[in-house]
């Protein structure tokens, strides 16, 4: 299996090879966000395989949900400048809170909030400087 793919003469990562940065990263930000506040809660028995669960839900629901969300709120986005774009973040964490249960729990909104925008920075930096860095030291190397 190749790390780099070239498509288009642009140099991109296999796409199951940053389908694992990601979830790392995000798997990382809720273990980090769990141990921080005490009203967000992972089942600490199973902590890594639960927060993987929860990172693959998370993709599941982006893949399903979320465009349907996006577009039927798009007035109230606008209206808001972008800022209800996070709410509809802060509601597929919620549907990840009811589908799993006593296992996930997030007791506050804020902190789904933050944890929603401790996402997208995560998605920012994994884009931005994770995958071209990569991408440069394959490159050259």
């Amino acid at each position: 299996m190749q790390l780099i793919v070239k498509e288009k003469n642009k140099m991109r990562l296999n796409r199951l090879i940053e389908w694992c940065l990601y979830l790392f990263g995000y798997s990382l930000v809720f273990i980090l966000v769990t141990s921080l506040f005490k009203s967000i809660y992972i089942d600490s028995n199973h902590l890594i395989l639960w927060s993987t669960i929860i990172v693959i839900i998370i993709h599941i629901l982006n893949k399903t949900i979320k465009p349907i969300l996006v577009t039927l709120t798009i007035p109230i986005t606008g209206i808001t400048l972008g800022l209800f774009y996070p709410c509809i973040n802060v509601f597929i964490l919620k549907i990840v809170d009811w589908l799993l249960g006593k296992h996930f729990q997030i007791k506050n909104l804020a902190i789904a909030l933050l944890v929603a925008i401790l996402l997208s920075i995560t998605n920012f930096i994994m884009d931005k400087i994770i995958k071209k860095i990569i991408t440069k030291v394959k490159k050259h190397g």
